[in-house]
């Protein structure tokens, strides 16, 4: 019985949850696809100019996965008002970041764009357009973040999929008008891409907003965390923002890989992007599911329970990951003839799909054991050593030699570069095995 309890409770927020990442996922593959239609250096411009939003959304991620952290705690606690504190204060910070974020790309979109690309001028205009519109998704995708880290700690999971369904729904709308110049519309094309986002992220935010007063009518807005709370709050949020950050200027080092082979090899990894993102986001619910329910059972210190719930919840992942990386092996080839590019683009990002199919199981472990169930305890610490090991000492190095050194096609790169996330999952499960992760947050 207590079996059947858990596994409705893994449904009941990591479906909701990861139906909304692949939502969040499925506004770059309605750009990609929607641009595509424009040809190998519209998409690659997406591309480029899409790594400093990527670099915004990991950080601004690590910000919502200390919220989950402490409200998830406080709240298996019976503590709601350090819970409403914690969700303030990560609001607070979420902002800041956005602000710093949305700065760098207003004034300096021209550099940041020629970090990835090699002298192609029309890529880097077009990438530079772009860039200064897709920054002001900036802050209201951080809010609607972290709003929607409470309203799933309060059980209400599929809250934050409706809104993420009505801004999907308006941002495929307005892609179609503004890209393509439809009823009455100007053809914008990459431009129109990027406004579209910019509504759409609004309006998640705008719902997201009606939707949190529903949920939590008492809230009180407070940046008081009581004795050693903001201490406490540093220490977690220090080691994953630097993480993140570290680990995404790693992904952004891959991205300067690519955008130095030739450019078939760029925009064939810009296919791939949108199915890698709907891919993780499907199974990325059963991450941040661990994330709450362990953090749950830590809060009320019942750490034997978080254990044995721990590995269940990896086993699912497993599960899931083997049944969508079947999929995604039969479904490649009709996904790349969904694309107006070079034939050899298409061979090259069908070759990389067939890599990430293969590989995607691994990454999947690694979100659920290390982003979800051991960070779920405080000690982000633990992660941002493994990862930064896993980025900076094996993936980083490899693409390097592999791509300047020894001058392999894209597929390879990609390929070798990606045992990176063996290197990390051997790490977390020895960290898992010691339960040194599991860890009470203390009281207001």
């Amino acid at each position: 019985m207590k079996k059947d309890r858990f596994f409705r409770a893994v449904v009941g927020t990591a479906v909701p949850v990861g139906l909304q990442s692949m939502l969040q996922s499925s506004f770059a593959m309605v750009d990609q696809l929607m641009v595509g239609q424009l040809g190998s250096t519209a998409m690659s411009a997406v591309e480029v100019a899409g790594r400093p939003a990527f670099i915004y959304s990991v950080v601004a991620g690590a910000a919502a996965a200390i919220a989950g952290i402490m409200i998830s705690q406080y709240l298996g606690g019976k503590d709601r008002e350090l819970a409403d504190r914690s969700l303030s204060v990560s609001l607070v910070v979420t902002a800041a970041l956005a602000a710093v974020f949305t700065g760098l790309c207003l004034l300096l979109p021209g550099q940041i764009v020629g970090i990835y690309i090699k002298d192609d001028p029309a890529v880097l205009a077009a990438g530079r357009d772009y860039l200064v519109r897709v920054a002001w998704t900036f802050l209201p995708m951080g809010l609607s973040s972290i709003l929607a880290v409470m309203i799933r700690c309060m059980d209400r999971a599929v809250w934050p999929l409706l809104a993420g369904i009505s801004s999907a729904m308006v941002n495929t709308a307005l892609n179609y008008v503004l890209i393509f110049g439809r009823f009455g519309a100007p053809t914008l094309g990459v431009t129109g891409a990027a406004i579209a986002s910019v509504v759409s992220q609004f309006v998640n935010l705008a719902l997201m907003a009606v939707l949190f007063r529903r949920v939590r009518r008492g809230f009180r807005f407070s940046m008081d965390l009581g004795p050693g709370g903001w201490r406490k709050y540093l220490a977690m949020l220090s080691p994953i923002l630097i993480n993140e950050f570290l680990w995404s200027v790693g992904q952004n080092v891959n991205t300067f890989i690519y955008g130095h082979l030739e450019q078939g090899g760029l925009a064939a990894m810009s296919m791939t992007g949108p199915v890698q993102g709907l891919f993780i986001g499907a199974l990325s619910g059963v991450s941040q599911a661990a994330g709450i329910l362990i953090g749950k059972r830590l809060g009320a210190g019942e750490y034997d329970e978080a254990y044995r719930e721990s590995k269940r919840l990896m086993w699912y992942g497993l599960a899931g990951s083997l049944a969508l990386s079947a999929l995604l092996m039969a479904l490649r080839g009709p996904y790349v003839l969904l694309y107006k590019v070079e034939p050899e683009v298409r061979d090259a990002a069908g070759t990389l799909l067939l890599a990430f199919a293969v590989l995607a199981p691994v990454q999947v472990a690694n979100m659920i054991l290390g982003g979800g169930i051991v960070r779920s305890g405080g000690k982000t610490a633990y992660i941002m050593a493994i990862d930064m090991a896993g980025t900076w000492l094996v993936g980083a190095p490899l693409g390097l030699v592999t791509a300047f050194v020894f001058h392999l096609p894209v597929t390879w790169v990609y390929f070798i570069l990606s045992q990176e996330e063996l290197v990390r999952l051997a790490l977390t499960f020895v960290v898992f095995r010691r339960r040194s992760w599991m860890e009470r947050l203390p009281a207001g």
